[in-house]
């Protein structure tokens, strides 16, 4: 992959060549039917841009045969990383063929911006090798479903390099040592990461980088979000408040950016498509300085020459350029000063409008406390009250207690009196029954001698 490395700094001619691809000892056709191409992108879009064809082979070629396409090179593509994984998770994953990789190159793919690819090369076939029936078709973690896509690289070509603005001398050349710790960076000692943004570091020494950006320019390949109402979730007209970042609506949608300074008297709102700053209070806009399309500078707004309508040009004021740029500094440094005077008032209007916020607060809670000790005062009579109840309560369960206590002995005596009653009726009866049989017995000897007399009597 060394067409990947002069991508860093300024692209050799030979370097851009025409996306063709062949396989050595192969025919168009049969290139076509084992190889597919992508178009990839890579640098930081608003500086420049390097773009340019990889060929791969095909994922049904390599594994319709058990064995490793013909012709192969010492290089390798993982299509399809998320970007989620950072350097250094990418160096980790990968990290037991760390010591066998010369050289690894993020890119883009077109039309694809929630993942990267890597474009790695090796020192030898058989650590390609192995890298790729291990690797190929592995899940990068086992919490993620998505799996490693890992594709024999054919040729790597690029087609052209885009400017979008003007860089420094400097950074048209590649470094010769690595940013994080000044060491040059030699291939056949140790491996070479450049990321997406052309910037070319160790392996050893981006895997300390936490995060997905770069440590010298710090483009990051996660693309930003883009900026939403707060309230509506709507993403046109939009102004951000300076003081505290709310994003809000203007007046011709939902309104929210001015509810929003009504209920915090923020005053000071940024429009995100003009960058320019409106007063809420004095119903204007407060900016001097805008920034420049074209050349990202700052300018005066709506600047125009005196002497012509057209602008500066057909007059004498362009002639002296060390008096404008006097004149323009004068401008700038008023401009700083009034914008200073301000913000200060602005932030003391904040102070007082907080404090008294602060002081509502205070109120509040020194009312909630004394209501809490006047509820706190009124238990304490409550719960002397019923205190008192239970104490009467108490007296009288004694009272009962011992009320209790003397009718139950009163029903053990009864209960012993209503036993001898008992016994007694029982004895009293049986002496009754002992008459009644003597009498009976009485009466039936009478009633013998009377019926023996009679007798007696019928025979005299």
């Amino acid at each position: 992959m060394s067409e990947a490395t002069s991508a860093a700094g300024a692209p050799s001619a030979n370097v851009f060549r025409p996306p063709t691809a062949m396989i050595p000892g192969a025919t168009p056709s049969s290139a076509s039917n084992v190889s597919q191409a992508f178009q990839f992108s890579s640098g930081n879009p608003r500086i420049e841009e390097t773009r340019g064809f990889m060929h791969l082979y095909r994922n049904d070629f390599a594994s319709s045969s058990p064995e490793l396409p013909v012709g192969r090179k010492t290089m390798v593509c993982v299509l399809g990383v998320p970007n989620h994984m950072t350097y250094a998770d990418f160096c980790q994953f990968c990290s037991s063929f760390i010591h066998h990789m010369l050289e690894m190159r993020i890119v883009r793919n077109d039309g694809v911006e929630d993942r990267y690819s890597v474009l790695i090369r090796f020192d030898d076939q058989s650590s390609t090798d192995a890298f790729y029936k291990h690797f190929n078709g592995r899940r990068y973690s086992s919490l993620e479903v998505e799996a490693c896509r890992v594709l024999f690289t054919i040729d790597v070509q690029y087609t052209g390099l885009i400017e979008h603005a003007q860089t420094s001398p400097a950074s048209s050349t590649e470094q010769p040592t690595c940013p994080v710790c000044l060491e040059r960076l030699e291939q056949d000692m140790s491996g070479i990461l450049t990321t997406i943004c052309n910037h070319s570091f160790h392996c050893s020494c981006i895997s300390k980088w936490a995060d997905s950006s770069c440590p010298v320019c710090r483009y990051c390949q996660q693309q930003p979000e883009k900026s939403i109402c707060f309230v509506c979730q709507t993403s046109e007209n939009l102004w951000i408040c300076v003081i505290c970042g709310f994003v809000g609506c203007g007046r011709y949608k939902e309104g929210h950016s001015i509810r929003h300074w009504k209920e915090t008297q923020h005053c000071y709102s940024l429009e995100l498509d003009t960058q320019r700053v409106w007063d809420y209070a004095g119903d204007n806009y407060v900016h001097r300085l805008i920034q420049s399309k074209t050349d990202r500078k700052l300018v005066e707004l709506n600047h125009y020459c005196a002497h012509a309508d057209d602008g500066c040009g057909s007059c004498n004021c362009s002639i002296d350029t060390g008096f404008s740029e006097t004149l323009l500094n004068s401008k700038v440094e008023n401009i700083v000063n009034e914008y200073s005077e301000l913000l200060t008032t602005q932030l003391e209007n904040q102070k007082i409008y907080f404090e008294s916020l602060l002081q509502e607060v205070e109120e509040e809670t020194e009312r909630e406390i004394s209501e809490a000790i006047e509820k706190a005062a009124t238990g304490n009579q409550k719960l002397q009250k019923m205190q008192a109840k239970l104490d009467k309560c108490d007296q009288e369960k004694s009272f009962f207690d011992e009320i209790n206590k003397s009718l139950l002995k009163n029903q053990d005596i009864l209960k012993a009196s209503i036993v001898e009653i008992e016994e007694r009726e029982k004895k009293t009866l049986k002496l009754k029954d002992d008459k009644i049989r003597e009498l009976e017995e009485q009466l039936g000897n009478l009633m013998v001698c009377l019926e023996a007399g009679s007798t007696v009597e019928q025979l005299s």
